[in-house]
């Protein structure tokens, strides 16, 4: 248990580390106006805090760092509610408040507005196609061998995947496909697409079709993606900014990880609501150790829908981020449900 003096030095001492990102000392605490103690007081303290875990030396200079097990007895316990500015609430106020009818390009939104009011890498995790249902599908001819098929989901989410077309398959064929697909498919939860079309539409294809199997081998290529995973990133350069990040090893290794969409989608998933703080070696890959990670979810009704996170160094902003993140989620929530109500 932390006596009230010894839980003043950490907080002072973590606060100053997130601002400044330089060792502290206990000359600088002293300087504190809260801190009513003498130096001497405050490096017992300090020593104590550091037999305990809670702070760290570093190599390079007198002063103590916070380590892993103090960040997040910070987290736990030190963080106070933080008010975002009038601005920053103006400008997410703003971006909500556009004309903005596919749930897409909201999401964009949120993932740049996150990125650029925190400096950090924000990712989101958009609503996975295998939890949507299909509302209307296009088909478009590109050129005489190529062809567009453009998904549109009951929450907003719009997909086109090209596909090249059997010169055996001409315009009246697509468009009987499109037309027997969408009486069909309409409302069929994505999931199910593959045993639907297999099950009830292949009979139609091939009483309405020259081709049929050429017909349903292409459909099934427009289809069906073995990539539903629909990450939004912003500011990926922004790690760059971070003095903890200079290491060309460790840069490579976190931008590698990042191009692996179903990993990082594997690190978003939750099954709780809310806010989740993971630091450090709390994230179980290598690629994180000096990372933290912070996410929250976004939902409809009782439904959890996506999640929202910003990735930076355990030295983040941790109450501001977490003030951000839940006027973003809650926002998102919101919007997902005016949408979904409108389908």
């Amino acid at each position: 248990m932390l006596s009230n003096r010894q839980l003043l030095v950490l907080q002072v001492i973590i606060d100053e580390f997130i601002t400044t990102a330089q060792p502290i000392g206990s000359r600088a605490i002293a300087k504190k106006d809260e801190v009513t103690f003498s130096s001497a007081t405050i490096r017992n303290e300090m020593a104590d805090l550091e037999e305990m875990g809670f702070i760290e030396k570093t190599h390079s200079s007198s002063g103590r760092v916070p380590s892993e097990k103090g960040y997040r007895f910070y987290v736990d316990h030190l963080l106070s509610p933080f008010s975002l500015s009038n601005s920053e609430l103006e400008i997410i106020t703003h971006t909500f408040e556009e004309e903005m009818l596919e749930f897409e390009r909201v999401v964009q939104k949120s993932a740049g507005i996150l990125s650029d009011l925190t400096n950090y890498t924000s990712i989101i995790l958009g609503p996975e196609v295998f939890e949507t249902k299909l509302k209307q599908l296009q088909i478009i001819s590109l050129t005489a061998n190529t062809a567009v098929a453009i998904l549109v989901t009951n929450t907003g989410h719009v997909e086109h995947r090209s596909f090249n077309v059997s010169h055996e398959i001409n315009a009246a064929d697509l468009e009987k496909l499109v037309n027997i697909l969408n009486d069909k498919l309409a409302g069929v939860p994505i999931i199910k697409l593959q045993e639907k079309l297999k099950a009830e539409v292949s009979a139609l294809l091939r009483a309405h079709t020259r081709d049929y199997q050429t017909a349903y081998h292409y459909l099934n290529g427009a289809l069906f993606d073995d990539h539903p995973v629909k990450l939004y990133v912003g500011g990926k350069t922004n790690i760059l900014m971070q003095p903890e990040f200079k290491d060309v090893e460790k840069i490579r290794s976190l931008y590698s990880m990042m191009e692996q969409e179903e990993l990082v989608a594997s690190l978003l998933r939750t099954e709780k609501d809310g806010i989740k703080v993971s630091i450090g070696q709390e994230n179980k890959l290598d690629a994180m150790q000096d990372c933290s990670l912070i996410t929250a979810t976004y939902s409809i009704g009782d439904k959890q829908m996506g999640t929202l996170a910003l990735l930076g160094p355990t030295r983040m902003e941790y109450s501001r981020v977490i003030s951000l993140l839940n006027v973003l989620s809650k926002r998102l929530t919101n919007t997902f449900h005016s949408l979904y109500e409108t389908d």
